[in-house]
């Protein structure tokens, strides 16, 4: 069975590294990727690029218009406010877990469990940046011709996967740190129960010396 201190230390490298993931995540400009395969189709007007929340890299012959429309300039402003937001969230969610930690308390440490877990600040940036995309793709594929895209492909990257880690660990963290509450509440439960028997022992005791 696992004690108190194990858990904790669980629940917080569980949220150290999903902090790590997530500042990975938004410093990295790998969340949208655009490879053109330009060997089949060299009359294409724009090239392989990979974007991210701050900026954009393109490749050679780019068609900026296009780029501009698949980047979601739009959602950018709401996406580069929700994601920092959740990563000083992270802050102060591992600030007070590790004050609630140290002082074993239960009504704290349930509060913050229940924080980790309501929080949703990650898990809607990343929902609403695949949303739009898709509606962007869609879109896209309306203004330009089909077959000019036939040599295009477009997927989400590995700076997307790292965001949708951290809100799985930070999911973890809570849970872990609700356990922990639960382990304080038993102990506190089984103690008044241990001073009960020894003071029923007692008397006992006296009586047979």
């Amino acid at each position: 069975m696992m004690n108190f201190g194990t858990v904790v230390i669980s629940a917080g490298l569980c949220g150290l590294l999903s902090f790590i993931l997530l500042a990975l995540s938004i410093g990295t400009e790998y969340w949208y990727i655009i490879d053109v395969d330009e060997g089949k189709n060299s009359s294409l007007e724009y090239s392989s690029s990979h974007s991210g929340l701050w900026r954009i890299y393109e490749g050679k012959m780019v068609n900026t218009d296009i780029l501009n429309f698949l980047y979601l300039k739009y959602l950018h402003r709401v996406i580069v406010v929700l994601l920092p937001l959740s990563l000083v969230l992270l802050v102060f969610g591992g600030i007070f877990g590790l004050v609630a930690s140290l002082s074993q308390s239960c009504t704290l440490l349930t509060c913050i469990a229940a924080y980790f877990l309501i929080c949703l600040v990650t898990v809607s940036g990343v929902s609403i940046y695949i949303s739009y995309s898709q509606q962007a793709l869609e879109e896209l594929q309306h203004m330009v011709d089909i077959e000019s895209l036939s040599h295009v492909h477009m997927s989400f990257g590995w700076s997307l996967v790292m965001a949708c880690l951290s809100f799985c660990l930070e999911l973890l963290t809570g849970i872990l740190l609700m356990l922990a509450a639960r382990l304080i509440l038993r102990q506190c439960q089984h103690e008044p129960t241990a001073v009960l028997t020894m003071s029923q022992s007692s008397p006992q005791l006296l009586r047979l010396q």
